[in-house]
């Protein structure tokens, strides 16, 4: 049970969205979102758990991932998939331009295509994907925009829909507090993870505002999944 995170915190904002922060900083975060996510984020544990079961071995396979950051989830999942001997084609969509100019300099794997996109350019009859995937994005939903986001993600996907966030508490604000500072310096990366705590949602919180047919997950520690799988709800 919570008592200093007892209540979701849906008003606090980050530092990296604001447009006018200091731009170094930023791409430092952008840069450190990769070390972030290998320590917490337990994506490859999800690969090999959710992701790698339903991939076809003889045929190209399609993902989306909403959101990219600084592109680091979609090079691993390249990479993972390439050396298992899979095909997978990523589109992975932000729209923050400077995300966009940031893994532009960097990113040279023909299997991904980074764009400048909000999902609501997105069109399910003219794009299909097996997976359609996000990391963090959900804490920065309010209710109606989390509906929409999930419907428009269960009408882009064909086999599976996983949003990877944070879960709330107490324990992994004190802990992120503690260890991300004297890692993570000249960055947002401690601010804003602090404040992605705050406004993350527990396990409960978000069983009750997705729709029945969504499942959540608790992964260790600290980790939230939301999965859609759309075998199991025909």
């Amino acid at each position: 049970m919570n008592w200093f995170l007892s209540e979701r915190d849906t008003t606090s904002t980050e530092r990296m969205d604001d447009p006018n922060c200091d731009q170094e900083e930023l791409e430092n975060t952008y840069r450190q979102f990769s070390t972030v996510n290998s320590l917490i984020s337990q994506w490859h544990k999800i690969y090999r758990h959710e992701i790698r079961p339903l991939l076809n071995p003889d045929t190209p396979n399609s993902l989306l991932d909403i959101g990219f950051g600084g592109g680091d989830i979609p090079v691993k999942l390249a990479q993972w998939t390439a050396d298992d001997g899979f095909d997978l084609r990523i589109t992975a969509i932000d729209p923050d331009p400077r995300a966009l100019n940031f893994v532009q300099q960097r990113n040279r794997n023909p299997r991904i295509t980074f764009l400048q996109c909000e999902l609501s350019q997105m069109d399910p009859a003219q794009q299909q994907y097996d997976f359609v995937i996000s990391n963090h994005l959900l804490h920065h939903l309010g209710d109606h925009e989390l509906k929409k986001t999930l419907l428009k993600s269960k009408k882009l996907s064909t086999k599976q829909v996983l949003f990877n966030d944070i879960h709330r508490d107490d324990w992994g604000y004190l802990f992120f507090n503690l260890l991300a500072r004297p890692v993570f310096r000249s960055s947002f990366i401690t601010n804003d993870g602090l404040t992605s705590i705050k406004r993350s949602y527990t396990q409960m919180e978000l069983t009750k505002v997705v729709p029945d047919d969504w499942q959540v997950d608790a992964i260790f520690p600290f980790r939230l999944l939301l999965k859609y799988d759309h075998k199991l709800s025909l």
